[in-house]
């Protein structure tokens, strides 16, 4: 008979993470953020047929990283509670926290029972009546869930990119202004500190517009995506001023 192997219940649970926050460190990053006109999503995704931010319910949308095919279960999952839950009772009866409570529940169900914990990171963000009032979760793949303090970031380089958010986020920001920070953020994501650039073929932006009535959830992509890039543009304010130092010289 032979010898059977005897591994710790702690060894199997820092397996269990080790394996998924490798493989979650290898997607590519999505950042949230709160903003004057609602709660702005910005996903850097090469592929135009699957996306990493969607609706879930009226006022409140989805955002992941990691393996698709695992979240895009969780957010079907989620998109069939909201809609039990407003159809038995009230459409006021669904909102972000009892949304991220649920996935907490069943991620840490996977995470303790089953031998391969789901290789995701999600955000479930729900857009209030003004700034102070969104909300944010960011859950991991263990069933950990986090209120966020208005900004977030998932993926590979989420320590990197949540600081440059911390410097620069501010609740009564444009969307204009919003967007350019997230995109500050995703194109510092490259290998050793240095900054990338990204285009709009690279990026899946959302919305959650505060000021719109019933479902707050709008893709910006087209020319409203190529608006906000060429908004978020920099400006060399010293070229500018060099033909009037010249003329004055």
């Amino acid at each position: 008979m032979g010898m059977q192997f005897y591994t710790s219940p702690e060894q199997i649970m820092r397996d269990r993470a080790e394996y998924a926050r490798k493989n979650i460190s290898r997607g590519r990053n999505v950042v949230a953020l709160s903003c004057a006109d609602g709660v702005l999503l910005v996903a850097e995704n090469v592929s135009s047929a699957l996306h990493k931010l969607y609706e879930l319910y009226d006022r409140i949308g989805f955002a992941a990283v990691g393996r698709y095919n695992e979240f895009e279960n969780l957010r079907t999952a989620g998109v069939r509670m909201a809609d039990l839950r407003g159809y038995s009772y009230d459409r006021r009866d669904v909102n972000a926290a009892s949304l991220a409570k649920a996935y907490a529940q069943t991620l840490g169900a996977i995470f303790s029972e089953q031998t391969k914990p789901f290789e995701v990171e999600i955000c479930v963000a729900g857009v209030g009546a003004d700034a102070q009032g969104d909300e944010l979760y960011r859950l991991t793949f263990d069933g950990s869930i986090n209120d966020e303090p208005g900004y977030l970031a998932m993926g590979g380089q989420a320590e990197q990119l949540v600081e440059i958010l911390r410097e620069g986020h501010d609740f009564e920001s444009s969307v204009s202004e919003a967007f350019a920070l997230a995109l500050r953020a995703l194109s510092s994501g490259g290998g050793n500190g240095s900054q990338r650039e990204l285009t709009t073929d690279v990026l899946e932006v959302a919305m959650l517009e505060r000021a719109r009535p019933g479902r707050a959830f709008r893709r910006i992509k087209g020319a409203a995506l190529e608006a906000l890039m060429a908004s978020a543009a920099p400006t060399d304010e010293s070229d500018e001023a060099a033909p009037e130092a010249d003329e004055s010289s």
